[in-house]
């Protein structure tokens, strides 16, 4: 059984993510220690034991610890079966960081599925559903997985509330990936969603946006979500290139001002513009699980977080891959290499 301490590096819910998938895809048993260590408030969330418990239906493992803040786990996988799944989270808890829990898992299932989950969609601790569905699937497309992800309705925190539902269809190997390059400037735009708060919270947004990216009305788009699926505010920075779309995100709160949420995904878009890279620092996290499977693979990033280096270590305890970092002028190179002998 794989032993992994979960204060280690970064210390958060992503150790627990990538070892749940892990050991799904490779049939290896694992115990974490200290889960959440590093947190103000540590052991298994709502989100993390709905993480934990979408796992185990979907692989029928035997686990031990999963409970409400649980500090100590134990995860013995057998079989992933595809199907249909339902999951509530039952607060503003991450429905993507479910997802991405098990949707790589599922590629390996003998049949196509469904999962539905209830929960938040925007929330600051974690990506929100379009950089799902802009950023991450169309790379995943590119390597041979056929996965879609609709929003059905919207969950901010505190009440959450949100809906949504991926498809994944079985896909036996991933292709490996080089994103080295952006390539060309395609096109770029700006959401404001605003949910029963009122619609110059988004306006003002948008108008900092414009302002800072010289971008005209056409690029600003404001949603007025229905009252009910509220209050909550978010807004998105898309950027499209050649070889890959980026989505950066602010997300509004109590007592922050609507110029400060659209400032943060501001400084965002530019860093990574400024960069030359491939990838923003969220993405070049989710793109090495992937790029492991398929025994390797190459992208460039704006920045590599502690995150990132955590779930790299993490990845190499279940598969025979070396990840390498790489400092290069204003951005990294990430390298995935196997480690098998020809």
């Amino acid at each position: 059984m794989i032993e992994l301490d979960g204060a280690h590096g970064e210390g958060g819910g992503q150790i627990l993510r990538s070892a749940l998938a892990l050991s799904m895809i490779t049939g290896q048993s694992f115990r974490i220690d200290r889960i959440r260590a590093n947190r103000a408030k540590p052991g298994l969330m709502r989100q993390h034991l709905v993480a934990v418990q979408a796992a185990a239906r979907v692989s029928g493992a035997s686990v031990t610890g999963a409970e409400l803040g649980s500090s100590a786990l134990s995860f013995v996988p057998g079989s992933i079966r595809g199907g249909d799944y339902y999951f509530a989270i039952g607060t503003a808890g991450s429905c993507t960081l479910v997802l991405q829990t098990v949707i790589l898992a599922l590629l390996h299932a003998q049949q196509p599925s469904t999962i539905r989950i209830t929960g938040g969609t925007h929330n600051v601790m974690a990506p929100p559903v379009q950089f799902l569905q802009h950023a991450y699937l169309p790379l995943l497309a590119r390597m041979g997985a056929q996965v879609d992800i609709d929003l059905l309705r919207y969950g901010f925190y505190p009440a959450g509330g949100g809906e949504v539902i991926a498809t994944v269809q079985p896909c036996a190997q991933l292709r490996q990936l080089v994103l080295t390059e952006r390539g060309g400037w395609i096109a770029g735009h700006a959401d404001a969603l605003v949910a029963g708060l009122p619609a110059n919270v988004g306006m003002r947004e948008l108008g900092c946006i414009g302002d800072a990216l010289d971008w005209d009305d056409t690029q600003l788009r404001l949603h007025r979500l229905p009252p009910e699926q509220g209050p909550g505010n978010a807004v998105l920075v898309t950027l499209s290139h050649e070889q890959i779309t980026e989505v950066f995100a602010g997300f509004g709160a109590r007592a922050v001002r609507a110029e400060s949420v659209a400032q943060d995904a501001i400084e965002q878009a530019q860093a990574y513009l400024a960069s030359g890279a491939a990838v923003g620092e969220h993405l070049a996290d989710q793109l090495m699980l992937p790029m492991a499977l398929a025994g390797g693979g190459s992208f460039t990033a704006s920045t590599i977080s502690s995150h990132a280096k955590t779930n790299a270590e993490v990845i190499a305890r279940f598969l025979p891959v070396m990840i390498d970092f790489q400092a290069e002028e204003g951005r990294y190179r990430c390298m995935v290499k196997s480690t098998c002998q020809a």
